[in-house]
């Protein structure tokens, strides 16, 4: 998928004078005013710097959270600005309304080379129901539009796609492009092409696995979803979730597979526990007995699906083996991390805690993509059209 990148906005003089719209994607953990974590920040600073650089008059617009059309003062963007001005060692202005005449009066004052953050756009309304009037006012605002927020480019939103038709001159960032490149690979793979899928329930990824049981030539499959394909080929799963509504779901899924000659790998141990708590006492089974749950993939299952990385072309791991953030619970994704980690194939990796893993062990260096958006990823693999995109296109 070929959209505009931000050379053709910066040759010559292109961008200076100019106020440029950046839809960046700034929704980071908050633990209370102080922020948490701001990978997504950092993700953001290059295609900022480069307009800074080319003397454009930068407006950066995100969401935080789910405030549903309300201001809710705990998902305010401040901080943000503040994160912001320190990570570009320059004042970062800041405007406590997205749109109306406090908005415009910020970007008004906006000169070459500087930079305006805007309020969190979700505390409008307009903005998730991509309300035309909204998304007017928004490109209003801007003489050129730049989509850097892949995470939200799956979502047809007034910031998103609304708005773009209605600037001069619209273009992806450098980490739209960067995505857009690494999952392409995915799309078009150097084949063995592997992909690992763990996470809680069939439901929340069942259009990714019908895709990719066509499409992968071994689909790995963890985490608590795998309990509903193994109660779909009746094997007994204790008290492990399982999506009873969706057992003819995963079974379509594994025909799909075989059907198109691929092969889909379910767990052949677990590590079990009779409760879901660190201190529980675990055991290693074949089969999960009454009473216990699984917790996680077993040794011989991990050790597995890291060999298949070995022999991969191409590799995507999108979510946990198991119960992740309980650190007793954690042996079958950290395994995998390593497997994917000494793989020789073009390797993506995305979810919050794939990417935990990955980071805490240290390999982020080892991975050739480490992906920011969740959905948007899951989206793009299994070849369905993004809105972000589209409206670039155009």
């Amino acid at each position: 998928m070929s959209v505009p990148g931000l050379e053709g906005l910066l040759a010559g003089d292109g961008v200076r004078g100019q106020h440029v719209f950046v839809r960046a994607d700034l929704n980071v953990p908050l633990d209370g005013t102080r922020i948490a974590d701001d990978t997504r920040i950092r993700a953001s600073l290059p295609t900022v710097r480069r307009l800074l650089a080319g003397g454009g008059r930068v407006i950066l617009a995100s969401h935080l959270g789910r405030p549903k059309g309300e201001r809710v003062p705990r998902l305010s963007l401040r901080p943000v600005a503040a994160r912001l001005a320190e990570l570009l060692g320059t004042g970062v202005s800041f405007s406590d309304r997205c749109v109306g005449p406090r908005a415009e009066e910020a970007v008004a004052d906006l000169g070459d080379g500087q930079v305006l953050l805007l309020e969190n756009l979700r505390f409008e309304a307009g903005e998730e129901g991509n309300d035309l009037s909204f998304a007017l006012r928004l490109a209003d605002l801007a003489d050129i539009y730049v989509n850097d927020a892949f995470g939200t480019a799956h979502r047809a939103h007034a910031s998103t796609a609304g708005m773009v038709p209605y600037v001069d001159r619209a273009a992806a960032g450098e980490l739209l492009e960067a995505e857009l490149a690494s999952l392409q690979a995915v799309r078009e793979p150097v084949r063995p092409l592997l992909c690992l899928l763990g996470g809680a329930k069939v439901s929340d990824k069942l259009g990714v696995l019908s895709a990719l049981a066509r499409r992968a030539d071994v689909l790995a499959v963890g985490g608590a979803m795998a309990y509903t394909f193994l109660a779909a080929r009746g094997q007994p799963t204790g008290k492990s979730p399982v999506e009873h509504d969706r057992l003819d779901a995963a079974r379509e899924v594994e025909l799909a597979a075989l059907t198109a000659g691929r092969r889909l790998l379910l767990p052949v141990d677990h590590v079990v526990a009779e409760r879901l708590e660190a201190d529980a006492p675990t055991r290693v089974v074949p089969e999960i007995p009454d009473g216990w749950m699984g917790v996680d993939i077993g040794p011989e299952t991990a050790a597995a699906y890291a060999d298949e990385a070995g022999r991969a072309g191409t590799l995507f791991w999108n979510g946990p083996m198991g119960v992740y953030e309980l650190e007793p619970f954690a042996a079958g994704t950290e395994t995998v991390a390593r497997g994917v980690a000494r793989s020789s194939a073009r390797s993506v990796v995305g979810g919050g805690d794939s990417l935990a893993a990955v980071n805490k062990l240290g390999l982020g260096d080892r991975i050739d993509h480490l992906s920011t958006g969740g959905g948007a990823s899951l989206e793009y693999v299994q070849g369905l059209k993004l809105p972000g995109v589209t409206a670039l296109e155009r």
